[in-house]
């Protein structure tokens, strides 16, 4: 297996994250992607490679052009708001919701951070801009390498992206990695296209891009979002709209599920795709299911995601896998190699 490596992910590094009503540290750190790079590098899971640098023309593909305008500007609005802003990041501080109108930018950026965010936990920073890019061309050179007839590629990136909408970023994400890959496979000539979502948190950005389609099936297996984040969608009776109806298929489960329960999930959402007569599939593979992760709730523990990456393998789909969360940083690393290791296995 190929992996396309970001190295630009270092470039943004967050102060802090408002976390339950208080600045804390942030838990999206560099060290969560440089421990993945560590084991597998350790376990010689496959080859390393950069991605092929990519046009800001391609990110429209998935995002607004304003909102990708608002991305490559913000950090010099920020600064030019004041010189001190350079010493630190930018979190929003309002937001238009119900009856509010979204369709006039602001001229005050402050306003403008808000229009295109749904959260104060995700700061802006000096390098968000620039790796996010990074992440988002390492999506789209996993998918074209799975098009040239390889089984599998993996996008090992930060910031992550799966919360991250046609014109909004919150949860850590700026740029939807996994949109980008799937619409990639499917300019390619894909027909059509699974996304498995087994983040933690519902991939409410993922779910609102491809909600009104057909040609992109959703598939997430999450925490429920009446007591978990993203909280606002993720819920069981979505199921896509317009040609979409039937598209999108929601797995919420509680807080301390145990793997059983939760490879029950992940059976019945391998049963979704192959039902949907995919091409091809991508993975937004989140860890943050670990029983030690910081800001998550289920149980599951380093030696189950092996079978995790069996269970996807047994899908027999050409696949791109993109990261996306997991804090507990000490641990990061053997989980996604795990995935990634009982992927490969059943591929030989």
């Amino acid at each position: 297996m190929k992996t396309f490596f970001n190295a630009e992910h270092a470039h943004h590094e967050g102060l802090v994250e408002m976390f339950r009503g208080e600045f804390v540290p942030c838990f999206d750190v560099p060290a969560r992607a440089e421990r993945v790079l560590v084991e597998m590098r350790r376990r010689g899971l496959g080859t390393m490679a950069n991605p092929a640098p990519i046009k800001d023309e391609a990110l429209l593909r998935v995002h607004a052009p304003r909102y990708v305008d608002f991305l490559r500007d913000a950090w010099s609005s920020w600064v030019a708001l004041d010189p001190a802003n350079a010493y630190r990041d930018a979190l929003p501080s309002v937001w238009p919701v119900r009856q509010h109108r979204t369709d006039v930018v602001p001229d005050n950026f402050a306003a403008r951070l808000g229009l295109f965010s749904f959260d104060a936990g995700t700061p802006l920073t000096q390098g968000a801009w620039r790796a996010a890019r990074g992440g988002a061309a390492c999506a789209i050179a996993a998918a074209r390498h799975v098009q040239t007839g390889a089984k599998g590629a993996f996008a090992l990136t930060r910031p992550p992206g799966h919360h991250a909408g046609y014109d909004f970023f919150g949860g850590y994400c700026f740029l939807n990695n996994a949109a980008l890959a799937a619409q990639t496979l499917r300019d390619g000539g894909a027909e059509r296209v699974a996304v498995l979502d087994i983040d933690y948190h519902h991939g409410n950005g993922t779910q609102s891009l491809f909600y009104e389609r057909a040609d992109v099936v959703y598939v997430s297996i999450h925490a429920d979002p009446r007591t978990d984040y993203p909280f606002y969608l993720g819920h069981a009776d979505e199921r896509g709209c317009g040609p979409g109806e039937g598209s999108n298929v929601n797995l919420p489960l509680p807080r301390g599920t145990p793997f059983g329960v939760w490879r029950a999930a992940l059976d019945q959402a391998l049963r979704v795709i192959a039902e949907a007569r995919v091409d091809a599939l991508v993975v937004s593979l989140g860890v943050d299911t670990f029983e030690g992760d910081p800001i998550s709730g289920f149980l599951l523990c380093s030696d189950d995601y092996l079978q995790v990456g069996e269970e996807i393998a047994y899908a027999h789909l050409p696949t791109v896998f993109v990261l996306e969360g997991g804090y507990a940083v000490d641990a990061i690393g053997v989980n996604v190699a795990n995935v990634l290791e009982g992927y490969v296995a059943c591929q030989s």
